[in-house]
């Protein structure tokens, strides 16, 4: 029996889309999620809801590790066994070193593979990850798919509402003094994804409505001066409270689509509760 043509891997800090859960060709490797000695499989052991309710109550805050260039060589192995090739899109290299372990892990099982570095995270990587697979279907093949995403990946815009600071201090995404003074003068931080795939600060608000008016402007001009048609809001645990901004920005805006999804509990681990992410692709001229 002839094998497949690509087989698509990306890490669990992707956003699981409804597109990519039901294509059979998608495979997610989960990082990992440690309180104390325990591990748990991102995704898989831990529900949201369980990383929280444990958050609210632990003494310590949770850690997460990438996985294991071993845990990808196996996974690679045996996806070469239905598949000629394998395309990973995985989270930035600046925050995490899980694309170094599964080039490596494709190097141990000998594979053909293409790894893109999304420069980014959460539904930054799906949206890759589903434009890839339209240009599969278009006929595009693996090498061309591969370096027409690598120059998508600029064109993200994605603006982050922190819900928990003192998480993203303790896990060693935000300097001491940020964390200080955002915490003193009850700032609410807005920070990005540069163009290098680096978290930094962008921007800063007093209050929880002010922050919510910033990403609905932002969405209105993605929409009306840069062509953007859909946005993903992301969010830690706060359905309620996205719902009520997806409204508010169709308001302004109805012909923009808006898809809402969870972060990833690996993700909530740093960000926290209550955490927004506003993300979009702006259209290639």
């Amino acid at each position: 029996m002839s094998k497949k043509p690509i087989a698509w891997v990306v890490d669990s800090t992707a956003y699981i889309s409804d597109i990519l859960a039901a294509h059979p060709d998608v495979h997610v490797v989960p990082l990992a999620i440690h309180f104390g000695q325990e591990q748990y499989a991102d995704g898989i052991d831990l529900t949201s809801d369980e990383l929280y309710n444990r958050i609210r109550n632990a003494e310590e805050f949770p850690k997460t590790s990438q996985p294991a260039a071993g845990e990808f060589a196996k996974l690679y192995e045996q996806i070469s066994e239905e598949y000629e090739a394998i395309l990973a899109v995985h989270v930035s290299a600046k925050l995490s070193g899980t694309i170094s372990s599964s080039k490596s892990g494709a190097e141990i099982a000998e594979v053909h593979m293409e790894c893109v570095d999304s420069l980014a995270l959460s539904s930054g990587i799906t949206k890759l990850v589903e434009r890839g697979i339209v240009l599969q279907e278009r006929g595009m093949h693996l090498e061309e798919i591969a370096t027409q995403l690598r120059s998508e990946v600029k064109n993200l815009r994605n603006y982050i509402l922190i819900g928990n600071l003192n998480q993203l201090y303790k896990g060693g995404r935000m300097s001491g003094v940020q964390f200080f003074l955002g915490s003193l003068l009850q700032v609410k931080p807005i920070i990005h994804l540069t163009e290098e795939g680096e978290l930094k600060a962008l921007d800063k608000v007093r209050s929880q409505k002010k922050a919510l008016n910033y990403l609905v402007d932002k969405a209105v001009d993605a929409y009306e001066k840069d062509g953007v048609r859909s946005i993903d809001l992301m969010h830690g645990n706060i359905p309620d409270q996205v719902a009520e901004l997806k409204d508010l920005i169709q308001s302004k805006v109805p012909g923009l689509e808006v898809r809402v999804g969870e972060i990833s509990s690996v993700l909530a681990v740093h960000a926290g509760e209550g955490t927004i992410a506003a993300l979009w692709h702006v259209p290639a001229e």
